[in-house]
């Protein structure tokens, strides 16, 4: 009965014990600090009080990206747009230098978040049209995560021939409806 006891008054001591060998027992240095000088072109270099770079931003649901320097900070709005042949969904090379700044984007900030809505124009069935477009914005979303965004931040849902950006019947109305838009939230 004495031995448990012995053994936590033991445990006590020693976390006294070592506790008490980590307070600090050195003086206060009393030396004055002396504050950097600025006037050199080193002090140009120096990251203390440099501004963070700024960061993407959502406007709507449209991306805004920092351009220019610092000193003449102006943003680009990406449009998110991106258009496919007829029956097809494979991403177009002229999407891809956008597709890069919207990765990115998507990369530096792990808490922005996008719905991929998918498109197809009003010929075939309303089936047929509903894959096409979900197959156009997977192939949207397979691009993204290639260039190493995280699949957690992309949803992906398609409309089909629901949801035309252009009324009419012409191939020049059909072109601008094979569509899959970037949305932000």
């Amino acid at each position: 009965m004495g031995t448990p006891k012995m053994r936590g008054w033991l445990l006590i001591s020693l976390a006294s014990l070592l506790l008490a060998g980590c307070a600090s027992n050195e003086p206060e240095d009393s030396a004055p600090e002396i504050a950097p000088d600025t006037s050199g072109p080193e002090s140009i270099s120096d990251p203390v009080g440099a501004k963070e770079p700024p960061k993407p931003m959502v406007k709507g649901e449209k991306l805004l990206v920092p351009t220019g320097s610092a000193g003449t900070m102006d943003y680009e709005t990406l449009e998110g747009i991106f258009y496919f042949d007829f029956d097809q969904a494979i991403v177009k090379r002229t999407g891809h230098s956008e597709l890069n700044k919207h990765a990115s984007a998507l990369q530096s900030n792990r808490m922005l978040w996008v719905r991929l809505e998918g498109h197809a124009d009003e010929r075939g069935t309303r089936e047929y049209n509903l894959a096409l477009g979900e197959r156009r914005a997977n192939s949207i979303r397979a691009y993204l995560v290639a260039q190493g965004v995280s699949s957690s931040q992309i949803e992906v849902i398609s409309y089909g021939e629901e949801k035309p950006v252009v009324g009419g019947h012409s191939e020049s109305s059909w072109s601008q409806n094979r569509r899959v838009e970037i949305v932000y939230r």
